[in-house]
């Protein structure tokens, strides 16, 4: 049974703005379904012409482009909440593959429907324009991760952040907190080898910052971490989401 908007889960977490009433009916009237998929299955490929839109609305999964060369950029991680597509909706086709890392169920939209959404809905077409603004803000704090922070610092910036999303979206639990992917997913998102990665994660563990093991991350003290971030400890603004 397909999740209305009016009782969508999202709204209950504190990582997001609250949506009044009229916008998600709005918003259900622009869903066209939902897609469930298994882990491993790719969702929009690098180049395609991809005809739908998509919210996360449950698990989580990997932005990445693919080099000539068969090198791999892990752009950044899919958590419940994000949407998927955007540059599609705006530039006729994808410049990154989207997969899906464990069984995801997401929020369907037609792409053919996505600038009469914008056009005729200002309210949410500013909330799209918020997280295209604020994917751009992440991706400079990457570039700025993988260009200037030594490996230590840059696997504390992203557990940090990947911790910290989690929070928000109510995933942890006694300071744990799933994390499926490989570290070959952190290494490719970070410009770094497996073998300096896991040598970093093994020094991050022995001073007690951060535990990253059978797709767990624990993280004791987050302020702590940040600090070894380089960055600072804040809560996260609310952001809204579609």
């Amino acid at each position: 049974m397909s999740t209305m908007c009016e009782t969508c889960p999202l709204h209950k977490s504190e990582l997001f703005q609250d949506v009044p009433d009229d916008q998600r009916q709005i918003t259900q009237r622009y869903k066209s379904g939902e897609l469930r998929v298994e882990p491993g299955t790719p969702l929009m490929m690098e180049g395609s012409n991809a005809p739908q839109l998509y919210t996360a609305l449950r698990g989580m999964g990997l932005r990445y482009t693919t080099l000539p060369n068969g090198n791999r950029q892990v752009i950044n991680f899919i958590f419940p909440g994000d949407f998927i597509g955007l540059q599609a909706g705006v530039m006729g086709e994808m410049h990154h593959s989207v997969e899906a890392t464990t069984s995801m169920t997401l929020c369907v939209f037609d792409r053919s429907e996505f600038f009469n959404f914008f056009k005729s809905n200002p309210y949410r077409g500013y909330d799209i324009t918020w997280m295209a603004a604020t994917e751009e803000h992440f991706l400079g704090d990457s570039l700025a991760t993988v260009g200037q922070r030594s490996a230590y610092e840059a696997v504390s910036w992203a557990l940090y952040k990947l911790f910290q999303k989690g929070d928000a979206l109510g995933m942890v639990n006694a300071a744990q907190m799933p994390l499926p992917f490989r570290q070959q997913d952190l290494a490719d998102a970070l410009g770094l080898s497996l073998v300096h990665t896991n040598k970093t994660l093994a020094k991050l563990r022995s001073k007690q910052l951060a535990s990253w093991s059978d797709g767990k991350l624990q993280v004791n003290d987050c302020e702590a971490l940040a600090e070894a971030a380089l960055v600072e400890h804040e809560p996260l603004k609310p952001r809204p989401f579609l």
